[in-house]
């Protein structure tokens, strides 16, 4: 079996590799421990408890819809990609309840429904929050004087943010997913439960 080159050039070629490792390696790798000081220096952030928390609440708020009707048109152009409601963390619009902590009302709310929707809103896990959108979820709208509908969902369940319209426009439900992000970054665990 012949070979293309001899041993003698291998030989060669390997020792000027050593020696080009060698030249290289003349000081020591300085401790590990000395650039981990200034590393951890740099990427330690100090903030508290309720910061923390606050952020993350604000930055993943898991909406369910609840009874959309004529404004569910206008919540499905705030998800498309021109609002795009992602940014926010709510890409998912859950179906259960028991994974939501934001509940968006839209639509005329009948006294026949209202125990499904408080029922809906005790699943939810604590904290938990309720956006009213558009006339009908706000006051009843334009249904309020008829002997069936619920004038408002706040009569059944507590609202944080109200957004107007008939329907509302994405823009608006956007300033008040904002409102809401601004009421949740005023929160502190000290006082939750109270």
């Amino acid at each position: 079996m012949s070979t293309i080159y001899s041993s003698a050039e291998l030989d060669e070629v390997e020792g000027k590799a050593i020696e080009a490792l060698k030249a290289r390696s003349q000081q020591p790798i300085p401790d590990p421990d000395e650039w981990l000081d200034e590393e951890l220096k740099r990427n330690i952030l100090l903030t508290s408890v309720d910061a923390m928390l606050d952020w993350a609440r604000r930055s993943s708020l898991w909406p369910v819809v609840c009874f959309p009707a004529c404004c569910a048109f206008e919540f499905i152009t705030t998800a498309a990609s021109r609002f795009d409601i992602s940014r926010f963390g709510m890409e998912i619009i859950r179906a259960s309840p028991r994974q939501a902590d934001l509940m968006i009302t839209a639509g005329t709310l009948t006294w026949k429904m209202a125990p499904q929707v408080r029922r809906i809103y005790d699943q939810m896990a604590e904290p938990k929050w309720v956006i009213a959108m558009g006339a009908c979820a706000i006051s009843g709208g334009i249904f309020r004087s008829s002997y069936s509908v619920v004038p408002g969902y706040n009569r059944i369940i507590p609202v944080d943010v109200y957004v107007p319209g008939c329907p509302p426009r994405p823009e608006a439900l956007l300033y008040g997913i904002g409102m809401l992000n601004h009421k949740i970054s005023k929160m502190s665990i000290a006082t939750e439960g109270k």
